[in-house]
């Protein structure tokens, strides 16, 4: 059952909106925990002469200046379809950037071989230095992949996404559902918001948010298949839900993406998908939760090289 949170938050007064100054006063609680350089820039720098890593844009963050990068994979021809591939979108889901950088690192040159590749590895570098799931200005960036949208994080990305002049055929967005949802950022949004708060169940295992208005099952449950040979698939909860939503089959569940703005939303893509990694499982490591992520993405690919001539 879903339960609501009785407890303030504690920073600003419940039931009224933050104001400047509560924004502020969170911004200066957040402290720089690990380094985007060292753990993102420094593996890219790495990878073999015929990835074409391109930066994108730059996040300038009081002292802290973070640029962001895109990389297209090897070979790339004009008349191929393509597969666009994000994580850190938020910065705390720390297997959506490994698993991405490990696509990267391990498996990208083979698949690039039949199909064109856009991979951005980390949107949201100063929340993953934070650990957080806003950007410095209390904003979400997967509820900000709009038209003129406010937050850099989104903004940039799809502006790199859109000079590529290429259609998106399949579209992973790597992300995690964690234990600080319910004890941390569910209840500061809805103290940033002046509501109540209402926690979710969080499943134990993996699952996908697919696209309502786009509902590829077959393609998703590809997805699930490769998955389930890492690490386990989560199960419904005692109502048939995932963090609220009707199940649509085990493991999966669909939003509308494009009205909630999220990053798959952005894309005209038929095939997309985000994934949803348990970090905090009793029963997965940090590595499977890597690995959980590079199966994702390999059984998407798989699933698309499958139907195309």
């Amino acid at each position: 059952m879903t339960s609501v949170m009785t407890t303030s938050y504690p920073i600003g007064t419940p039931g009224r909106a933050w104001s400047d100054k509560e924004k502020a006063q969170w911004l200066a609680a957040q402290q720089i925990k690990r380094s985007y350089s060292d753990d993102v820039v420094s593996q890219l720098d790495a990878l073999p002469a015929n990835f074409d890593v391109q930066q994108y844009g730059q996040l300038d963050y009081a002292e802290q200046r973070y640029p962001l990068f895109g990389i297209r994979g090897p070979g790339w021809q004009d008349d191929r379809p393509a597969a666009l591939i994000t994580g850190g979108v938020h910065g705390y889901e720390t297997s959506g950037v490994q698993g991405a950088l490990g696509f990267l690192k391990d498996v990208a040159q083979d698949y690039s071989e039949r199909m064109n590749l856009l991979i951005a590895p980390c949107i949201s570098p100063w929340a993953y230095e934070t650990i957080n799931r806003w950007n410095p200005e209390t904003l979400d960036p997967n509820r900000n992949f709009t038209a003129y949208s406010p937050v850099p994080e989104s903004a940039l990305v799809m502006a790199w996404v859109q000079k590529q002049r290429t259609d998106i055929l399949v579209h992973i967005d790597l992300h995690e559902t964690t234990d600080s949802d319910n004890a941390e950022f569910r209840p500061a949004l809805a103290a940033r918001d002046g509501v109540t708060n209402h926690n979710w169940n969080i499943p134990d295992g993996f699952y996908l948010v697919g696209d309502s208005n786009k509902q590829e099952p077959d393609f998703q449950q590809a997805v699930l298949d490769s998955v389930s040979k890492v690490t386990h698939i989560a199960e419904a909860d005692n109502e048939g839900k995932l963090i609220g939503s009707p199940v649509a089959r085990r493991g999966l569940i669909y939003y509308p993406t494009k009205e909630y703005g999220l990053c798959i939303g952005f894309t005209d893509a038929r095939y997309k998908t985000t994934t949803e990694v348990y970090p905090d499982s009793p029963r997965a490591t940090p590595q499977q939760c890597n690995e959980a992520q590079i199966a994702a993405v390999t059984g998407a690919l798989d699933y698309i090289l499958k139907r195309l001539p």
